[in-house]
């Protein structure tokens, strides 16, 4: 009997989280247009349009604590680039471009992530669509 209802609750707790990730990925905006999208402490912009990136600028902000910043970006098709790291002051935002110049496939997901001094800031995601 036990064993029953451990396998229902592993059951119902995989059938949550799927649904969680659907979600999460229904919610994801999409870029039609060049645009910003933020998650916590990090930003990430794009200035093209559709799946075309020429540009992608990613900020951070440092609140209150002062340290060394840079941020990955990447694609679910495989792309990746890191952007310069830098010493930045409290209360300022750091600023860091990488250049894909490549269109990427329909309903590409585009993320950055920001570091500062080791510690991992926001995960702005944004779908691209041609």
């Amino acid at each position: 009997m036990a064993k029953k209802t451990v396998l229902k609750r592993l059951g119902a707790a995989a059938s949550a989280t799927v649904a969680a990730l659907g979600m999460v990925l229904v919610l994801t905006p999409s870029a039609q247009a060049d645009g910003e999208w933020c998650n916590n402490q990090t930003c990430i912009k794009t200035f093209d349009s559709g799946t075309y990136l020429g540009r992608v600028e990613v900020s951070v902000w440092t609140q209150n604590q002062a340290g060394t910043v840079n941020a990955k970006v990447w694609t679910t098709n495989g792309w990746s680039a890191w952007t310069h790291s830098e010493y930045v002051g409290a209360f300022r935002t750091y600023r860091g471009w990488v250049y894909p110049q490549r269109h990427f496939p329909n309903q590409t997901r585009l993320c950055a992530e920001g570091y500062k001094s080791g510690g991992k800031y926001g995960l702005p995601c944004v779908t691209l669509v041609g």
